[in-house]
């Protein structure tokens, strides 16, 4: 064991990089779970994990250097043998969470679940109107230039927020492949029929003919559907001008009919003023159904091409619900990546880990607030403040915490990756830096043991 400057023991397997706090003292749990501890070679190459006893053989000895803290990866510093096995990777897809398990035919190596960003399209949209409204003020009178659009459009051009997404999919697959020696890469692509969902009796030419057929536009349509009555007063203000009102904000929502409502204009502007408050909520949203069915062969496409030296294979969802059921494993997004990956005899991790994507770069040299006053400018905290940044991986007490909230005071608001606040305002002083912030914050959650019968 080694000594920390309180004098205190601790595991010479949770040493710290150097750019991290050496004094705090990490718990014991995490050694004493049957986890894997990851390995790379001299030249940064995955290797087969080890045991987190035989970690700490090599690190007593100094043949092994910390690289990463969660999820806990070393650097060997001398040359040995480098013996691998076939480790096969399972991905399952989707618009918000991202399953990902890796297996070779006896154990499971890794398993995570990550959470995507879902704010693309909202920050596209305040951006569309800040330089429409810059555009307005400084160039008036410039004709409207559309070239540059359609030649990127020409290419095989996809929406920011659809690439977005498939980025975050392809470096999650990315990063695992960094900690072990994966060889097989298996990835479930999902279709959906959206018609099919809103209406399970459709069969033949009905396909054809869309629930806004025969209708001039939109609201037209959406009046109909409403019997030309306002869905909150249901007629009792006798006001006979109808508006179509957006249930989500146009600029996240879109003009689709399950997220319009007809409204009196006497309820209308009493919404906007405040006045009243709408019980009303908007149809489901096909949104997570659309990108999967845009995005799925090309990050299969993409996928291959980056992976070339290895076996890219694709699924499908009731091949993984199939398998899941048959087998009597519970449903969750890591369970269907552990099926998709296809060693159904290995032996389960016991805890998983849970990443959630955040935002990593703020290029806005002021925030900017849009309202009914226009466009005005707020303070912003500083970048850095006493050497803490938003989302530094931190200790407070005995607990894990992220910073969520950060003031040039030098006080904090630490919070767990789920939400639950661990201090509102608490001083820079009784802070330990744990990790500098990433893309993804990474925790260690224990698996839910749930007993699931099969068939």
């Amino acid at each position: 064991m080694i000594k920390s400057s309180e004098g205190k023991e601790r595991c010479p397997l949770h040493q710290t990089p150097s750019n991290i706090d050496e004094g705090c003292l990490l718990p014991e749990r995490a050694w004493r779970q049957n986890l894997r501890v990851f390995v790379i070679n001299q030249r940064g190459k995955p290797l087969m994990p080890c045991s987190p006893a035989k970690a700490r053989v090599l690190l007593r000895e100094k043949k092994v250097r910390v690289k990463r803290r969660t999820p806990f990866t070393i650097q060997l510093t001398t040359a040995t043998g480098e013996a691998r096995q076939d480790v096969s990777l399972g991905v399952d897809a989707g618009y918000r969470h991202v399953g990902l398990s890796a297996s070779t035919e006896k154990a499971e190596l890794y398993a995570s679940e990550a959470v995507l960003r879902d704010d693309i399209t909202d920050l596209l949209s305040a951006r569309l109107a800040l330089r429409r409204a810059r555009r307005n003020r400084k160039t008036r009178y410039r004709a409207p230039r559309f070239s540059n659009r359609v030649h990127s459009k020409n290419k095989g051009w996809l929406a920011p927020s659809v690439e977005h997404k498939i980025a975050s999919h392809l470096k999650l697959v990315e990063n695992v492949c960094r900690l072990l020696p994966v060889t097989n890469i298996t990835v479930e692509t999902a279709s959906f029929d959206m018609q099919a969902i809103k209406n399970p009796d459709i069969k033949g030419t009905e396909y054809q003919q869309g629930e806004q057929l025969g209708f001039w536009n939109v609201r037209e349509y959406v009046l109909w559907r409403d019997g030309h009555q306002c869905q909150h007063c249901r007629g009792k203000s006798g006001d006979p001008i109808l508006n179509v009102h957006h249930l989500e904000s146009r600029r996240t929502g879109g003009d689709a009919p399950n997220n319009l409502v007809t409204l009196c204009e006497t309820c209308h502007k009493a919404y906007h003023a405040g006045r009243i408050d709408l019980k009303l909520k908007r149809g489901r949203s096909m949104r997570a159904e659309a990108f999967m069915g845009i995005m799925r062969w090309t990050f299969f496409y993409r996928l291959k091409e980056i992976h070339a030296d290895k076996t890219v294979e694709n699924t499908y969802g009731y091949l993984t619900k199939h398998t899941r059921i048959t087998h009597g494993i519970e449903k969750s997004h890591c369970a269907d990546a552990y099926c998709i990956a296809g060693n159904l005899s290995a032996e389960r991790l016991p805890e998983y880990l849970y990443q959630k994507q955040v935002r990593k770069h703020n290029r806005q040299i002021h925030k900017l607030t849009i309202g009914r006053g226009g466009i005005r400018k707020r303070q912003q905290t500083p970048f850095e403040v006493k050497g803490f940044r938003l989302f530094d991986k931190v200790r407070l007490g005995g607990e894990e915490g992220y910073i969520f909230g950060r003031r040039s005071s030098g006080y904090f608001d630490v919070r767990r990756l789920d939400g639950q606040k661990l201090s509102a305002g608490v001083s820079f002083k009784k802070l330990h830096l744990l990790e500098k912030r990433k893309t993804y914050l990474t925790v260690l959650l224990p698996r839910l043991k749930t007993k699931v019968s099969a068939p």
